[in-house]
């Protein structure tokens, strides 16, 4: 693989991103919380890089960070009801909600895809100008930290560098970014209370996701 090679972020560099995710590379981006490790989320070769890069176990799954939620549908994923809504007030932001894939979804980062049930995938648009900036000129990615599993995740280009070395195809360099922000993670289910199950609380309460849906008329769907 040669050097790694960190750019500052230019028209010139986000270009040359966009090039390297359409051609199967892995490149390493500043998110609005550590920097992580991206890839295009249709790329089955260049998604098991990432996990060999990392020693990251493959039951636990990437998310896809995209720029805005108008993508879901390209990617052929469905935002279920009420999640829609929670979507509108917590984007962008620390709020990943679970989408639904339809057949036509060509993602090689489902989870969930056993017999006779639809795939599912936790997606997130980062509150970072920067972050959104790349992912406009990128496309959705496949993404998880920049650091090997179990190790602290890289708040700075250099300490990504540290992690990986030569083994990713470009660093874009965004100076340092604010540490670990850990998302609530909510999915959609007709049973739960409020239609919801909150499967990691994070930086938003789980007290303000139930405000929210409760807020204009309840639980009635979008």
């Amino acid at each position: 693989m040669g050097s790694a090679q960190a750019l500052k972020i230019t028209d010139e560099s986000l270009e040359r991103a966009a090039r390297i995710v359409r051609e199967g590379g892995v490149i390493v981006i500043p998110t609005d919380t550590v920097y992580g490790v991206a890839c295009d989320p249709r790329n089955r070769e260049a998604i098991a890089r990432i996990y060999e890069l990392k020693h990251r176990p493959r039951y636990k799954a990437l998310q896809v960070l995209l720029s805005s939620i108008d993508q879901l549908d390209q990617l052929g994923l469905d935002l279920p009801s009420p999640l829609n809504r929670l979507s509108a007030a917590f984007l962008p932001g620390a709020f990943s909600p679970i989408a639904v894939a339809r057949p036509d979804c060509t993602l090689a980062t489902l989870a969930d895809t056993a017999e006779g049930r639809p795939g599912t995938q936790g997606i997130r648009i980062p509150n970072s100008r920067l972050c959104l900036k790349i992912l406009k000129a990128t496309g959705p990615v496949a993404a998880s930290s920049a650091n090997r599993s179990g190790e602290e995740s890289a708040q700075s280009v250099e300490e990504a560098i540290a992690a990986f070395g030569g083994d990713v195809d470009l660093y874009l360099d965004g100076g340092s970014t604010p540490g670990h922000v850990s998302s609530t993670v909510v999915k959609a289910d007709p049973y739960g209370r409020d239609g919801i199950e909150i499967l990691r609380e994070g930086v938003i309460a789980q007290s303000l996701i139930r405000k929210a849906l409760h807020l204009n008329g309840g639980g009635l769907g979008a």
